[in-house]
């Protein structure tokens, strides 16, 4: 195999030119292999194949700088930067990441998970280089879709300025995760056109200088006036207004046509932006008819795309069919997505209500501001939005949507550890930000059934509001504990004494688990379901605090700011003599890989957490 004759970064630079288009079919088909074993990102790797060959080719690693937006395209680079081993242990704990990683590779010079992100970091690693008096070439790659998030644009503005070279790669698949929307969308359908410009001026030019005496004189006129005509006719412009070089469009499957434009780019004195045009998904069907379903594919199999894995109900869908239903009864309920319809759960509420559908492209700053807009002109805008993206927009839940009390609902998907996708993607954080906003209310459900009560009391509550539930199949247990939601009353399950367990969320369903081995173990244990995160129940942990000796507060979130350290300041506060055991995420980025073994790893999994208890409680009930 031509793929195993490349073991380390600029190996590809030993392939012969006839030999590119092989090489390109096998990493295509290692790619296709290897992710339908492990699951991954599957359609933005397979359209980056031949750009990040003539990238490899132009470049020389570690030496130059590349850095991809997002993160998840990063995967033929890897492979040409020797890494073709690891694969087999792909989003594995202690495997290869799905994303750069600077400790992983010399080659990886930034680490990216988090859109529209690359041109600002290529900007500062272009002035770091210019102040060091070093001379490699820097290059920063962004998809369309990640065009469509406001800083990039900021990074463009600054950009503009440069006067030494800077090269940007806008790798354009008409796709972020579900089709683009908006005017850069639309803006750059219109570039993918541009070719008639071309067209018109070699048939204007051939046609005049076939006129006799007068025709040359004719073109000359027409070459004077060429940039102002270029202004009206090529949707290019937009960018070298700007003061950014632009050049394009170009095959993105082309290698020869891209190493050519890269190596004149890397001449230029200024910013460059080379518009590459590629297909999501190239060389396999399923992901070319379905690039959505194959942006972050599960294990599949490879004949028919279909996944290995049984579906099961997850909390995205009960979300989907709650907000249907919320819908049809409340004509104020509106949707908010930031590029994720299918990710979110609202493919179906976009179907039914598509009037009362935005997808606002990859700007979760403006989702939340836009939905402050809404909902102060009297509707009720439930935000969709993975909880690692939620961070993006602190600023504006405080100063948009807190400071004026407005009735948004957040609805935080993905709450919590969410495995594969490591650091840059886990839910881990929104308790304690969240937390630090005035009249902010967070919710998190124990199950399906509670999610749909707390998204209905979010609704007519006419405050903001947040609801987090986590990735993964929606648990079902515990239905016939479903008293009415009340605004920061938590709910009894059990009620005994000796130990109580105060559970947030997912972690009531561990709870259960827990209790039943305290009980064997011959303690007996109540578990309250604290449901209110902000304002927490003051009154049932202090009543809690009387009668028992050890109380223990469960979340999936890190301990700064979250709910245990809430818990702690109330029971210190009356100085309770209880015992307080915190179980919560280590203040630490958590690592790629299985949720169940990083709960081992962080000390959060049912062994450990019954282990601590035992002792604690061992110790508390001799005195």
């Amino acid at each position: 195999m031509l793929l195993d004759q490349i073991t380390k970064a600029n190996d590809i630079k030993k392939i012969s030119p006839k030999d590119l288009k092989p090489l390109a079919a096998e990493i295509r088909q290692f790619l296709i292999e290897s992710i339908s074993k492990t699951g991954g990102h599957l359609g933005s790797n397979l359209g980056a194949v031949e750009l990040t060959m003539a990238l490899h080719l132009e470049l020389d690693f570690p030496e130059d700088k590349l850095i991809w937006d997002v993160g998840h395209q990063s995967y033929t680079h890897k492979l040409l930067t020797g890494r073709k081993d690891g694969f087999a242990e792909l989003r594995k704990y202690g495997g290869l990441s799905g994303f750069p990683k600077r400790k992983e590779s010399d080659s990886d010079c930034f680490e990216t998970g988090h859109s529209s992100t690359s041109i600002s970091a290529g900007l500062g690693l272009v002035k770091a280089r210019d102040l060091r008096g070093e001379s490699h070439t820097v290059i920063s790659v962004i998809g369309d879709g990640s065009l469509t998030g406001g800083m990039a644009y900021e990074a463009l503005n600054n950009a503009a300025h440069l006067e030494t070279n800077f090269i940007i790669i806008l790798n354009d698949n008409n796709m972020s995760i579900s089709e683009n929307v908006g005017g850069v969308s639309k803006y750059l359908n219109s570039i993918r056109t541009a070719d008639a410009y071309l067209d018109i001026k070699e048939g204007v030019y051939n046609n005049l200088m076939n006129v006799p005496k007068y025709g040359d004189k004719m073109v000359r006129g027409i070459q004077r006036t060429k940039k102002a005509f270029k202004q009206l006719v090529i949707p290019g412009m937009f960018f070298e207004d700007m003061g950014i070089r632009y050049m394009g469009t170009v095959d993105g499957h082309d290698i020869a046509k891209m190493v050519r434009l890269i190596r004149e780019s890397r001449r230029i004195n200024q910013a460059v932006l080379i518009h590459v045009m590629t297909q999501k998904g190239k060389g396999f069907s399923p992901a070319e008819r379905h690039p959505a379903r194959f942006h972050g594919a599960e294990p599949f199999d490879i004949e028919t795309g279909l996944p290995t894995m049984q579906r099961v109900a997850n909390y995205t869908d009960v979300f989907s069919t709650v907000m249907v239903k919320l819908a049809s009864r409340d004509e104020r309920v509106v949707a908010i997505t930031a590029a994720m319809p299918d990710g979110t759960g609202l493919k179906r509420f976009r179907n039914m209500y598509p009037d009362r559908f935005f997808d606002v492209g990859i700007a979760e700053e403006h989702a939340v501001t836009f939905a402050a807009g809404l909902a102060a002109g009297g509707l009720v805008p439930i935000v969709a939005i993975y909880s690692s993206f939620l961070q993006r927009s602190y600023d504006q839940i405080l100063h948009d949507v807190c400071i004026q009390n407005l009735p948004v609902v957040f609805a935080i998907d993905r709450a919590g550890l969410v495995g594969s996708d490591g650091e840059t993607h886990q839910g881990i954080f929104d308790l304690s930000f969240l937390s630090s906003i005035p009249n902010m209310h967070i919710m998190a459900p124990k199950n399906k059934w509670e999610l749909s009560d707390m998204l209905k009391f979010a609704v007519g509550f006419g405050a903001p509001v947040a609801i987090r539930y986590p990735r993964g199949e929606a648990y079902s247990g515990l239905a016939e504990y479903r008293k009415p939601i009340s605004l920061g009353r938590a709910e009894v399950i059990y009620e005994e004494a000796d130990i109580c367990l105060i559970a947030v969320g997912s972690m009531v369903k561990e709870a259960e688990v827990i209790r039943k081995a305290i009980k064997e173990a011959g303690y007996c244990c109540s578990l309250i379901n604290a449901r209110f995160v902000k304002p927490i129940d003051e009154e049932l942990i202090l009543k809690a605090s009387q009668v028992h000796k050890l109380l223990v507060t469960m979340e999936e979130n890190v301990s700064s700011g979250g709910f245990g350290e809430k818990v702690l300041r109330l029971l210190t506060d009356i100085e309770a003599g209880v015992k307080l055991l915190s179980i919560a995420i280590p203040d630490d980025y958590v690592e790629h890989g299985n949720v169940e073994i990083l709960k081992k790893e962080i000390g959060i999994d049912n062994e450990t957490i019954i282990a601590e208890i035992l002792r604690l409680a061992g110790a508390e009930l001799k005195k």
